[in-house]
């Protein structure tokens, strides 16, 4: 056998190892050469996704650092504007953001030229008047407060300034009317993330309240028995049935409590408006499989809404309009984007009426002044592009008889129908209303709108106006394929207070004449009937007959809804003129609502027969305009007060709810 076999290992040392000269390396020469072997190691695909995963997280990265500073900042504010809030603004004080300046005073004889006339208060307006509990701030939407003074005097270099470019650049058009070339309304700003809030003034600017009259009192003892039956029978209902004491639904949204949240705000009913605060809060839900009607929802509802944020400031309600206002869109995704009438705002589908593809002149074309203010609000465009561009069709659109509309609208070729007949009653008559009032919103620079005004005017002039015998009133007929009818609906009765709202912003001043006119009609549709109270049409006579008076009244037309129109214009007449006879017209009216609709056991009933003192036959049912609108424009109207819902910062929805009128940017 041969020699044991040795097993062993070699080892070789580098010369510094040898000599136990620096041992275990781990120097960061000898670690970059060992991770960049490792690197090319790696096959290309490899590399490939490891930087693709390091250039992801770091964009990520990037991406989370601006959120998340956004966030912090936004809360950071957010909690300023609280503090700043509770220490400036006490609750239940009315706030008054966005809204132009009081206008400076005209000269004596101002009616003769087409310039802003100052609101006319029968007493001295430096008296503040209305509810004590009622305070209107100072319209400033910059944070920093400013005294009465220095703001008068800036109104009025700018006032000034403004004759003067007028008078350089200016043309007259449409009867005296003061177009302005190269004006035009811009989208509202897409910076606007979120409402302003609206700011408190000094102490010292803010006007003393005086007490309340007692016809203003007398008001608000009936919306206090109306709401009573509200409240005891149909709370959080639609409409109240006060003779059944019960409720009916329509779109059971509450529709009554939210058309009244305003009038209680302005009323000064602060127990009320706690109580209907909490239901809004608590209660109201628009995610509810139900269709609704778009005109209606946004008349009453989001303008209830909108102009309640503004009065109290409180974003509880600018949280609920922005919500139902998304919840309205889907109306507008139509092949001419002419709105459907009817939405389901549970289920984001809208539809026409089951037995037509059209829609009403008048519905379309009177949710301008919301869903503009909404977008103001919000910042989101979607809303007034929207109804702009409803306006902008309609302008454009063959069919009108010297700037008359027909009644519909097609929903799908986006083309009037039913060609031929016109009239300022139901189906068309906002359509006229808001013509003028986005002008006005917008800060008078949409010489489209004004144009469409100007002519509708001229065109009733031309083809509705007639007078009655014996007494001669002035009427509004309607033109059914050339041939006039003498019928009137009690809906027309809003075109005093829109002629003398144009004529108070510089328009025509036989705008003033024509409205003078047409209030005494409304006034005699009431005066020349046996309860006092207006039926829903009437019939003049044309004729001078033995016996007969102007107003004829027919079986089918003698119902009173408890509607609002009259008392509307009533109180435009008097915060206009001063004339107290408008106050006491109104006041015969209110005591003949109390004396035939008032219900004992609480709430106001609409009427089938108005010719019939002894029985008129109440039909158990309250409208929700009766406290939205009616008694609202009763208070208003008895008030000496400008400042209460002042016309010149204030524009009046066809709801009689109040948006502010913007602040020219």
């Amino acid at each position: 056998a041969g020699p044991p076999r040795r097993d062993f290992i070699s080892v070789t040392l580098g010369p510094e190892e040898a000599v136990g000269v620096g041992g275990y390396n781990n120097g960061k020469a000898w670690r970059r050469r060992s991770c960049w072997r490792k690197w090319k190691q790696l096959s290309r695909l490899q590399r490939s996704v490891i930087l693709f995963l390091f250039a992801f997280l770091a964009v990520c990265g990037v991406i989370s650092y601006t959120s998340m500073g956004e966030a912090w900042k936004s809360i950071t504010n957010k909690l300023l504007d609280d503090q700043r809030t509770e220490q400036e603004i006490p609750r239940l004080k009315l706030a008054d953001p966005a809204v132009l300046p009081a206008p400076q005073k005209a000269d004596a004889n101002h009616g003769d030229y087409p310039e802003l006339s100052l609101q006319k208060p029968p007493k001295p307006a430096h008296v503040r008047r209305g509810p004590s509990n009622l305070q209107i701030k100072a319209p400033w939407r910059d944070t920093r407060l400013k005294t009465q003074h220095d703001t008068m005097r800036a109104v009025e270099e700018l006032v000034e300034a403004d004759k003067v470019d007028k008078t350089e650049k200016s043309i007259i058009s449409w009867r005296g009317a003061v177009i302005e070339p190269d004006q035009s309304t811009e989208p509202p700003s897409s910076k606007i993330t979120e409402p302003e809030k609206p700011s408190s003034m000094e102490a010292e600017d803010q006007k003393e309240p005086v007490p309340i009259n007692e016809r203003q009192l007398a008001v608000i003892d009936a919306f206090r028995h109306a709401w009573k039956g509200y409240k005891d029978f149909a709370w959080g209902h639609d409409e109240l049935k006060p003779l059944s004491k019960s409720y009916s639904e329509w779109f059971g949204l509450g529709l009554t409590l939210i058309d009244a949240l305003d009038t209680l705000w302005i009323l000064g009913l602060k127990e009320e408006f706690e109580e209907a605060r909490k239901w809004v809060a608590n209660d109201l839900v628009f995610d509810k499989n139900v269709d609704v009607n778009l005109f209606e929802s946004t008349i009453r509802i989001l303008g209830g809404l909108l102009s309640t944020y503004h009065l109290s400031g409180d974003s509880l309600f600018l949280e609920k309009a922005k919500d139902i206002g998304n919840r309205l869109m889907p109306a507008f995704k139509t092949p001419s984007k002419i709105p459907y009438s009817d939405v389901n705002i549970g289920r984001g589908t809208a539809h026409p009426p089951r037995w037509t593809s059209d829609s009403t002149v008048a519905e379309v074309t009177s949710i301008q002044l919301e869903f503009r203010e909404l977008s103001r609000l919000t910042g989101d465009e979607k809303f007034q592009e929207a109804v702009d561009g409803v306006m902008k069709h309609v302008h454009t659109l063959s069919g009108k008889n010297d700037g008359l509309v027909p009644m519909f609208i097609n929903t799908n070729s986006g083309q009037f129908t039913h060609l031929g007949v016109y009239t300022l009653g139901a189906r068309a008559d906002s359509y006229y209303e808001y013509l003028l009032k986005q002008w006005i919103q917008g800060g008078k620079k949409e010489n489209e709108l004004l144009e469409d005004y100007m002519r509708a005017i001229e065109g009733v002039k031309k083809h509705l106006l007639q007078r009655s015998e014996p007494k001669k009133l002035t009427f509004v007929g309607e033109l059914a394929h050339g041939h006039f009818s003498a019928k009137m609906d009690h809906l027309v009765c809003f075109l005093p207070g829109t002629l003398a709202l144009g004529a108070h912003n510089g328009l025509a001043a036989d705008h003033m004449k024509l409205a003078e006119t047409l209030i005494e009609t409304c006034y005699q549709m009431y005066a020349q009937v046996e309860t006092g109270l207006s039926p829903e049409i009437v019939h003049f006579n044309l004729h001078a007959q033995k016996g007969h008076k102007d107003v004829e009244i027919k079986p089918a037309d003698r119902h009173n809804l408890l509607r609002p129109e009259t008392v509307e214009s009533l109180f435009y007449m008097y915060r206009f003129t001063g004339d107290k006879k408008y106050q006491e017209w109104g006041w015969e009216i209110l005591q003949n609502f109390n004396r035939y609709t008032r219900v004992p056991t609480g709430g106001y009933t609409s009427i089938n027969n108005v010719q019939n003192p002894s029985n008129p036959e109440p039909r158990d049912k309250m409208e929700s305009f009766f406290l939205g609108e009616t008694l609202k424009y009763m208070f208003l109207l008895f008030s000496d007060d400008v400042d209460l819902i002042n016309l010149d910062k204030y524009i009046f929805n066809t709801e009689a709810h109040p948006l502010p009128i913007w602040m020219p940017a």
